[in-house]
């Protein structure tokens, strides 16, 4: 294949220390893990490592001629000013402006939509080098007050800070030890609800985000401004059950707090209200008491998912998939909790993907249509139709308005759509949609580009979608470079968006991008997901291959140009298929994945992926894992194939240092072990494809990482399947 010529000598990898005393029994089968040692990410042996293989790769990236080109276009095409999509606060709004090449986006504020935006918030002045990135903001109810989450380094852990808006003043409270939490004013904003972990022991913690342990005892707390953290009031806790985790939301009449809580990743919630207006001395009774909140238990098991979108006193609406794997809208009354009634059934075919309840009595519906979303308003007492809204094929990302607003702003986008959003009034009779803000990339020119999609049979016949997104000129002769991107799991849809790099690539590099919507996912709703989840994980393999087979077959590429990608779920994916199937591809990119399905569900919040992937503790789902886990079914192709020259393809696998979603020891063990079982164990190796890993340093699991650090993310990972797939700069 491509690639060693493309390189002209073997690579010399770094060795790296095997322990053969590791041993593990699980169920009776003894399972060796020789780099256990590089699960201590503080320990110097390990950062030996990852130097030695940051210089590899750095020696590989150096040889890849078009990285300064594509550093350049993607820079260029940047540089265009992006926007979020406005909402409404008291008698302001708010939106998140980036110039172009600012590291983080901005959150500015107007008196109306006309009048001059002010810079509210400005991320990029909290560090020198765009490191510090905003993860939530929340603003009180009376606009007075702005309490913003602060990352670092691309970290789960957040510090919440506080901001008098009229002012620009930041206040002196201070949340710490904050993670996987909402942000819910209630309306009196004398303060907000938050969940936070116990603060770890002195001394385990040196810098936080690069810390592997597990990540339980959640807590529910309300904190009043102006006080200590340590006076906070704990509202809710559950130390019998340490893997919970708390959400809250206060509902739009100010009256009731709801407490969302989920175990793992599936969408499944209990459910409890404490109604605020009750409590006969407020919250503040509450602070020199030793008592939680008085939450009453209105769906009490795991059995569904619940989300609540509006309440006319005791009245409540929800989205569920209860009985509906579809989804439907329900309505209860919380004197009568068990008499429930659907206002929207559950579609044949389509799935009820978000509801947002605007203008007094009407709903924003989307679904999901063969992954194209459709967007309806809706009568909110009865569920009726009352209009079509008429958008493009593509992705609603944002629906932003509440009930009391008749104005509601629309995000969209789309392949071949940097961005739209639309303004919507509801006010008038017919909904009137028009363009509030264009996002317009200079240079890019969508009538270059066809996107089809096709449904593809897998391997036991299941029909998976794909897009293509190729050149309108195109040949199907097979020869172009091809870039096929997947996720498949945790009930999370992939549709339709606008990326940059990957139009750089089918400019510059005559690059087809194929998204293939393979089990696992939400595209179809609960059954598409539970498809392709715990026993059935093989399905996700199975169809991404497919979809693999079918590029090839329709002429669109060969196997030594075909690169595949995916991240974190998707990296597993990426891992998986590389180990199934060495023969299909000619370059493989696997982003901060899960690659050691034994151990995963002992670091950070693991523990809460057992509902996707099951867990090792048990004997049948051990069973399950080992069959696919990338990092113990590494083989030597060229052994199992003795007539073929099968070998791997060039593989990069990336992570970074403050990933504490899914921490970095996952690829580096699987890294360690692709290199010491294809080369470094044998004197003269058939394996000549590059085994690579790029450690990115001050960076996380995704979220967060400055506008710079993507680019040159993008910029590395493209050149290197640009020269591995042998493929070439047109101007």
């Amino acid at each position: 294949m491509g690639s060693l010529s493309a390189l002209h000598q073997p690579l010399q990898y770094p060795t790296a220390r095997r322990d053969d005393s590791v041993v593990d029994d699980y169920h009776g089968v003894k399972i060796a893990d020789p780099y256990r040692w590089l699960e201590n990410p503080e320990a110097e042996e390990v950062k030996e490592f990852v130097q030695k293989q940051v210089a590899l790769t750095d020696s590989v990236l150096q040889r890849c001629e078009c990285r300064p080109k594509l550093a350049e276009t993607i820079t260029k095409l940047f540089d265009h000013p992006r926007y979020n999509a406005p909402f409404r606060r008291g008698n302001k709004y708010f939106y998140f402006h980036n110039t172009g090449l600012q590291s983080q986006s901005v959150l500015y504020v107007q008196d109306t939509l006309e009048a001059q935006a002010e810079v509210l918030l400005n991320p990029n002045a909290l560090s020198e080098d765009g490191t510090v990135s905003l993860n939530r903001v929340s603003v009180s109810q009376d606009a007075n007050f702005l309490a913003y989450a602060l990352s670092s380094s691309g970290s789960d852990w957040v510090t919440i800070k506080l901001m008098r808006i009229q002012h620009k003043t930041v206040q002196p409270d201070t949340l710490s030890w904050v993670k996987f939490s909402s942000i819910s004013w209630t309306h009196d904003s004398k303060g907000f609800f938050y969940s936070r972990y116990p603060a770890p022991k002195d001394g385990e913690v040196v810098d936080a985000g690069t810390e592997t342990n597990a990540n339980l005892h959640h807590e529910l707390y309300y904190h009043f401004l102006g006080t200590d953290q340590s006076e906070d009031i704990l509202c809710w806790r559950d130390p019998e059950n340490p893997k919970y985790l708390f959400g809250t939301s206060v509902t739009e009449d100010g009256k009731y707090v709801l407490l969302y809580i989920e175990e793992g990743c599936d969408p499944v919630n209990k459910l409890y209200y404490c109604d605020l207006s009750e409590l006969p001395n407020g919250l503040d009774g509450f602070q020199n008491e030793n008592s939680l909140l008085p939450f009453v238990k209105l769906v009490d098991d795991f059995d569904a998912q619940y989300q609540a979108i509006a309440n006319d006193d005791t009245l409540f609406t929800f989205l569920t998939n209860k009985d509906a794997p579809k989804y439907k809208i329900v309505r209860v009354d919380l004197k009568e909790p068990n008499a429930w009634t659907d206002v929207i059934k559950e579609s044949e075919k389509d799935v009820l993907e978000s509801a947002r309840a605007v203008n007094g009595n009407q709903l924003i519906v989307s679904y999901l249509s063969d992954v194209k979303y459709v967007l309806q308003v809706r009568d909110l007492e009865t569920g009726s139709l009352r209009h079509q809204l008429p958008i493009d094929i593509g992705t609603v990302g944002e629906i932003s308005a509440r009930r009391e607003d008749t104005v509601v702003f629309i995000g969209f986008t789309s392949f071949l759509t940097p961005g739209i959003i639309y303004q919507c009034d509801l006010g008038t009779q017919i909904p009137d949609m028009k363009i509030f803000r264009e996002i317009v990339v200079p240079g890019f020119d969508r009538s270059e580009f066809h996107v089809n999609q096709v449904f593809v049979p897998s391997k036991d016949g299941t029909k998976i979608p794909i897009f293509i997104v190729a050149r309108k000129d195109i040949v199907l002769d097979g020869s172009h470079p091809c870039l096929l991107y997947g996720y498949g799991g945790f009930n999370i849809s992939l549709t339709p968006n606008f990326s940059i790099s990957r139009n750089v690539l089918a400019r510059h590099l005559g690059a087809v991008f194929c998204l293939a919507n393979i089990r696992g996912g939400g595209e179809y709703g609960e059954e598409w997901h539970k498809a392709g989840s715990l026993a059935n994980k093989q399905n996700c393999f199975d169809d991404f291959i497919s979809a693999a087979e079918y590029l090839v077959s329709a002429g669109y590429t060969q196997p030594r140009k075909l690169c595949i990608e995916g991240g974190s779920n998707g990296g597993l994916l990426i891992g998986a298929c590389i180990n199934q199937r060495p023969d299909l591809f000619g370059c493989a990119l696997a982003h901060v994945g899960v690659m050691d399905m034994l151990r995963f569900h002992k670091f950070t919040i693991g523990h809460a992926w057992t509902s996707d992937f099951g867990c090792s503790d048990k004997e049948e789902e051990f069973h399950w894992l080992i069959k696919y886990s990338p990092l113990h079914n590494v083989r030597r192709p060229w052994e199992q194939h003795p007539n073929q020259s099968i070998q791997y393809p060039s593989t990069m696998l990336l992570t970074a240092d403050h990933d504490d979603r899914v921490v970095p020891l996952h690829s580096l063990k699987l890294l360690a072990t692709m290199q010491y079982v294809l080369v470094t164990s044998l004197d003269k190796s058939t394996q000549t494809n590059p085994i690579i890993g790029r450690i990115e340093c001050k960076a996380g699991h995704g979220a967060g990482r400055p506008t710079q650090k993507l680019i040159d993310e993008a910029a590395d990972r493209y050149s290197f399947m640009a020269k591995m797939l042998d493929a070439h700069w047109i101007e």
